[in-house]
């Protein structure tokens, strides 16, 4: 379980396609303190388990469908990914309940740049689309934020100057994919 409160941006160091197998590293500073083998990890809002720390750099297993159900399967060599531990049970609880399992990759639509904010607007699909609520919670790229506008076949986010700068979200382009986990919260409300 995660909180959607970014720690830190990593960067890949190698993506290793193995046969049924791929190998991830991940150069880190502040989110290896601590970090033990076994332990859950969300890059880019994607639950990962630590399989192996060396100095400033750890390894990552990632399977075909989590290649192929987030945007981890389009990461290069140096590319700058969301850095956040799991949540622990005595810790402070800011963002929102976040798994790590993601429900959607999704484009960027529309991006609108005001002084101190910016709006993406990002693909909804109509299955997805009972999930999302205006001042609701969504997690993109591992990132906690409030829905603003739900379109037919959009949802609005906006960005802070800080989120902006602690985060991959202030570098996005119009048509980069982001993964999408929509609140769990709703998503067991609405199917109970």
């Amino acid at each position: 379980m995660f909180t959607g409160i970014v720690e830190e941006i990593g960067i890949v160091k190698s993506l290793t396609h193995l046969k049924n197998l791929s190998a991830i590293e991940i150069k880190a500073k502040k989110i290896l303190k601590g970090t033990k083998l076994g332990d859950s990890i969300a890059i880019d809002g994607v639950c990962l388990t630590v399989i192996d720390i060396a100095r400033d750099v750890f390894s990552f297993d990632l399977m075909k469908e989590t290649l192929s159900a987030t945007t981890l399967g389009s990461v290069k060599k140096d590319s700058k990914v969301n850095l956040e531990r799991a949540l622990r049970a005595n810790g402070r609880f800011d963002g929102h309940f976040v798994t790590g399992h993601v429900d959607q990759v999704s484009a960027i639509k529309k991006i609108i740049a005001k002084k101190n904010l910016i709006e993406l607007q990002i693909g909804l699909t109509k299955g997805l689309a009972k999930y999302f609520v205006p001042k609701g919670s969504v997690c993109v790229d591992g990132v906690s934020l409030t829905v603003g506008e739900v379109a037919k076949d959009y949802f609005s986010v906006y960005l802070i100057p800080f989120t902006k700068k602690v985060t991959t979200l202030g570098h996005k382009k119009v048509g980069d994919k982001v993964n999408v986990e929509t609140d769990v919260l709703a998503k067991y409300i609405l199917n109970s």
